[in-house]
């Protein structure tokens, strides 16, 4: 099995860092938040393994990556130029996108726009939407009584004076929120939900604070933890902070399909996929190709790190039907 090689290639707006492994046809692996290239680790040696060259990426704004400063350097399509220029830098001319969460969107943004590179998408955890429609800062401001957690998180600065004082502490809790082992019960009132914020409150009062999940070793948080703590946490989160750009930029894309073959991936504990089941069932308008939708049983949001082994599956799955039929 060939060793991961970390690599540092020219992007839009400086430098992107990728970790790679194997050869073969080009994958390219895109994290959410908040992690980085890491939460692949467990895809990196099966997709090399099964004949790819799977490269993981530091997306704009995390880890070794750049980090401008404008909030107006993170929307949507500059990250999607990003990774054309990732492949490009590999001296590829195409490549299979496949994303979780924020990365969902952004692979699934790279297919729409960029359908001369990116020749099919895999989606995890977040369904792909087509833009259009209501602009999201009203979206997000009208769920519910108490403010919702991208709400919270688009006001400048505000996110980084809770999270910053104490990174480790609140990436634990953030993760074990949304992990299927360490969530909420089910019976859990709406007031306690962590996604939610009560007025003159934080994010993390809501966070499970006494174990880690299953999955999160404490080697796995103390890399996710030295990463943010070298760099902040204000990259990540003006992702956030463009979506109201996004949605001027995309607005000739409304209610665009992604016609390449896709598959998605998502667990029937995750809000990112029960809130957005809708869109899911909008799947054979938006996703024509799509070749696959499985629902891990039990499984909650970091769906590639809590069920490694049927990820790798699926996906070799799917390539192997993808590349062959190309």
């Amino acid at each position: 099995m060939p060793h991961r090689t970390h690599r540092l290639v020219p992007g839009p707006s400086g430098r992107i860092h990728l970790v790679e492994q194997g050869s073969g046809p080009l994958v390219l692996l895109l994290h959410g938040f908040p992690e980085s290239w890491y939460s692949w680790r467990h895809q990196l040696p099966v997709l090399a393994a099964a004949g790819y060259r799977a490269v993981a990426v530091d997306v704009r704004g995390y880890g070794r990556s750049s980090k401008p400063e404008a909030v107006a350097a993170y929307r949507m399509t500059e990250l999607v130029e990003d990774n054309a220029a990732v492949v490009e830098a590999l001296g590829e001319r195409s490549a299979v996108v496949v994303g979780h969460d924020w990365g969902a969107t952004i692979a699934a943004h790279s297919a729409l726009l960029r359908p001369d590179i990116f020749h099919a998408v895999a989606l995890l955890s977040v369904p792909y939407t087509p833009p259009g429609g209501p602009r999201p800062s009203e979206v997000f401001a009208r769920l519910g009584e108490e403010e919702f957690y991208v709400s919270y998180f688009q006001e400048p600065g505000r996110a980084e004076r809770e999270i910053e004082p104490d990174v480790r502490g609140w990436l634990a809790g953030f993760y074990a929120a949304l992990s299927a082992d360490t969530m909420p019960t089910a019976g859990t009132r709406p007031a306690a939900d962590p996604h939610f914020v009560a007025p003159g409150g934080r994010l993390r009062d809501r966070f499970p604070t006494d174990r880690l999940p299953a999955w999160l070793t404490d080697d796995d948080l103390d890399v996710y933890a030295a990463e943010f703590e070298r760099t902040g946490l204000t990259g990540a989160l003006n992702r956030y902070r463009a979506m109201d750009r996004d949605w001027k930029d995309l607005a000739a894309h409304a209610g665009a399909a992604i016609r390449q073959p896709s598959l998605f991936l998502g667990g029937t504990l995750d809000a990112s996929t029960t809130w957005l089941s809708d869109a899911i069932d909008a799947f054979p308008t938006t996703l024509p190709g799509l070749r696959g939708a499985h629902l891990l049983d039990g499984c909650g949001h970091w769906i590639q790190q809590e069920r490694p082994e049927e990820v790798g599956r699926h996906l070799t799955d799917w390539l192997g039907s993808v590349v062959a039929g190309r």
